[in-house]
């Protein structure tokens, strides 16, 4: 599928903008474009970008109900009631409930954790989980990453003796569940001023409050930043604001002090010797920690990030390995029926939307099939697969597109349905499927624009090599941590040459390991482009080509360099 390349411009007030901090600064211009792009627009903006800060977090009471939450859990505790911290079973839930659960095992013993069976229970909160609670004596639940649309489950909790304090970040229905307290900051009335929060971080914020509100040090709660760094990386969230402070400082605790369990996950993903970014918790720690719930039971995951055990940690560590190793097995099977199903269905060819059902599907993974058919076939993608008498599924979405809203207008024919803009679960009749399929596509199909139908890179700037220097590149770096709303800066140069001693790589010799030069300078810039090896008899013919990259750090045999990671190739037509 080919790019399109879009150019980000300035305004010409953002021109003299860029031009005030790059002096202010002394930085190049290029630089000062990215910080203008991202709304830095001024010497403290840029100092509170660059300098992160956990000073500059919010008052967690500024949360709707988050005193209420810190009075009934400070109550539970001055009771001795038994506490059961419940979450979903994807690395946003199982983090939060790991932070939460550690946090409080420090000052209380009479609290336990739950985490739902994806297959016997569903997403979110069950009624087996209430009836856990009910027959072990839990009389408070702390519900995180799940429960803002549990209203009746809250309610037969209530009704059976069982409080309930929700965290939740997902989008709210007009009626909110019933518990003592419910915290979520995309509330309608809630004035908290950072919306974008995890689940993680909202747990994190209640228990920032519960430390404020009973002199507990700080530093007793920060020491669990690095479970909520696997959290803001893994579930996609905007990389601003306290998501970005807090996973500044989460990654300095992955990369100095990682807990006992996560430094098990992180040495079988092979990174014990690296410095670990946003990226790896992305593409290596974070699909290790899903695959459990994927698999097998999440709670293994949790048991694992709230251990003290060092062999305890490699144990299961090894053993969450093999289940990732066995996800990919069955995601590559999954993937390559479903591809076969859409591209031998002709209804498929001219639709704006994908919406894939097969009984047996591995429940598991039909998110990431969900994702990999969005990659594929560039539409909004529904996987769904039999589970408990329902078609239960994954949602995925494009660039700019709101699948949520379009989910949300189906909902008649649901049985349940939550997520985000980008990704979503859903649930119905299987009878429902047909009526669903087609008013899923008439939505997707009069509200998506033509430009989120097609793939697009956006370039924030062109670059010159003679403007790739040491200097530019540590700057660069103080960008990071990168994500959502502070995405990792993408170049583009035009007409670069092979130096002559570009090649190919790989056991296939399916890259191209770049030796290129420009007419700037005369700096030989190295790069590596994957799977684009179709591209080297018209470099080796010394053609000039366009080039779009990330600016990456290398590190070979002791020696650091830096190189292009390329993200497309163009070739000028003549």
């Amino acid at each position: 599928m080919i790019n399109t390349w879009i150019y980000r411009t300035l305004t010409n007030r953002q021109i003299e903008t860029q031009k005030k901090i790059a002096d202010e600064l002394s930085i190049s211009p290029i630089l000062a474009q990215l910080l203008v792009q991202r709304e830095i627009i001024t010497y403290e903006d840029a100092r509170s970008f660059f300098r992160p800060d956990l000073a500059d977090l919010h008052d967690p009471f500024l949360m709707s109900d988050m005193q209420k939450a810190v009075d009934r859990l400070t109550v539970a505790m001055h009771c001795n009631q038994k506490i059961l911290v419940y979450g979903d079973y994807d690395v946003d839930g199982t983090t939060s409930v790991s932070l939460v659960y550690k946090f409080l095992k420090q000052f209380y013993t009479n609290i336990d954790f739950y985490i739902p069976d994806r297959y016997t229970e569903g997403y979110g909160i069950s009624i087996q989980g209430i009836d856990f609670a009910v027959a072990n004596d839990f009389k408070l639940i702390i519900a995180l990453d799940c429960g803002i649309k549990a209203v009746e489950k809250v309610k037969y909790a209530s009704d059976s003796g069982v409080d309930f304090i929700i965290c939740d970040h997902h989008t709210p229905d007009a009626i909110l569940p019933p518990a003592i307290a419910v915290l979520d900051p995309k509330r309608d009335d809630c004035n908290y001023p950072y919306k974008h929060l995890s689940g993680c971080g909202v747990g994190f914020k209640l228990m920032q409050a519960f430390a404020i509100a009973n002199n507990i040090d700080f530093v007793q709660l920060t020491t669990l930043l690095d479970l909520l760094a696997l959290s803001i990386a893994s579930d996609i969230v905007p990389m601003t604001g306290e998501n970005r402070i807090l996973a500044f400082f989460g990654l300095k605790q992955i990369n100095s002090y990682p807990s006992v369990g996560l430094k098990g996950i992180i040495d079988v993903c092979g990174l014990a010797d690296k410095e670990i970014t946003i990226s790896d918790i992305v593409f290596k720690i974070g699909p290790r920690i899903n695959a459990s719930g994927r698999m097998k039971q999440a709670s293994e995951v949790v048991e694992l990030l709230v251990s003290g055990d060092h062999v305890f940690a490699k144990e299961k560590s090894d053993t969450i390995n093999d289940y990732n190793n066995d996800r990919k097995d069955l995601d590559k099977i999954i993937t390559d029926e479903a591809i076969t199903i859409i591209e031998t269905d002709k209804r498929y060819k001219n639709r704006k939307s994908i919406v894939v059902h097969k009984a047996d599907w591995h429940k598991g993974v039909i998110g990431i099939v969900a994702s990999r058919l969005t990659e594929e076939f560039y539409k909004p993608s529904i996987v769904l697969a039999n589970s408990n008498g329902l078609a239960s599924g994954s949602a995925r979405s494009v660039q700019g597109f709101d699948i949520y809203k379009a989910i949300d207008s189906c909902r008649d024919l649901l049985e349940t349905f939550g997520g985000h803009m980008y990704a979503a679960g859903l649930s119905m009749k299987e009878e429902n499927i047909p009526a669903f399929t087609e008013r899923f596509e008439k939505f997707v199909s009069e509200n998506i624009l033509e430009e989120q139908t097609y793939p697009q890179i956006d370039i924030d700037s062109l670059l010159e090599f003679k403007d790739i220097t040491p200097k530019f590149f540590r700057v660069l770096k103080q960008f990071a941590p990168f994500g959502p709303g502070n995405m990792k800066p993408i170049f583009a140069s035009k007409k670069v040459f092979d130096f002559g001693t570009s090649r190919l790589v790989g056991k296939d010799q399916e890259h191209l390991k770049l030796e290129l030069v420009d007419s700037s300078s005369e700096n030989v810039i190295n790069g590596i482009a994957f799977r684009m090896h179709e591209y080297n008899a018209h470099l080796k013919a010394l053609n000039p080509l366009d080039i779009c990259y990330t600016l990456e750090e290398n590190n070979f045999n002791g020696n650091t360099t830096i190189q292009l990671m390329i993200r497309d190739i163009k070739i000028e037509k003549i």
